[in-house]
């Protein structure tokens, strides 16, 4: 256990954790990453992008859209093992697409809410997201062409998991949307920290 500023005892991040980091401190991306900012910065304080950023529902809707092109593109790979399933995993691969752009849209709307660090893993994110996209839409081309498509399915599968785990750094390392519509200090700190107020609500 390695301890912090605070005095609490925090176990080490594991590899993958210190594989995602990498992303957060990669100075690099700022020129790219405030480069989107500043091309989204003229609807970010807009009343549409604050409904899209999820206010009206408490918390961001973003994660709640990628589970249907993520959900369909995984059946899709498990309809590719059955002799019979060609025809309706070549449908789901549609079916994601045409689900991708929703997604896509609330992701560049969460963007914009996102601070420096978090810009960094978020134009990751978004670039492997893309990248599965059009692994799948050049798989799909491919099936309607009589041709299987599958690898691409799964290359576009592996861009997918990769923008999954950058997805879960942003959200459950780095806490982006948290307490996004209900601020801290309207809490009480007995309500944070459950039954011991001294201790931190989510300990390592």
């Amino acid at each position: 256990m390695d301890p912090t500023h605070d005095g609490q005892a925090r176990s080490k991040p594991g590899w993958a954790h210190r594989i995602l980091w990498k992303a957060e401190e990669a100075q690099v991306l700022d020129g790219p990453a405030t480069g989107l900012k500043r091309l989204l910065g003229g609807v970010a304080g807009s009343s549409v992008t604050r409904q899209l950023r999820g206010q009206g529902l408490g918390h961001p809707l973003h994660p709640l859209a990628v589970t249907v092109p993520v959900g369909a593109w995984l059946c899709s790979a498990a309809f590719d093992l059955r002799p019979d399933g060609r025809d309706t995993a070549r449908r789901l691969v549609a079916a994601g697409l045409l689900a991708a752009p929703a997604a896509m849209v609330l992701g560049l709307a969460d963007y914009t809410g996102l601070d420096g660090r978090q810009r960094r893993v978020g134009l990751v994110h978004a670039a492997a997201n893309a990248t599965a996209t059009a692994l799948f839409a050049a798989s799909y081309l491919a099936r309607r062409g009589g041709r299987s498509g599958r690898l691409l399915g799964v290359l576009g599968l592996a861009a997918t998991s990769m923008g999954g785990a950058l997805g879960g750094h942003l959200a459950y390392a780095q806490g982006a949307g948290v307490f996004r519509w209900q601020p801290l200090n309207d809490l009480a700190p007995a309500e944070l920290a459950g039954g011991e107020p001294a201790a931190p609500r989510n300990p390592a």
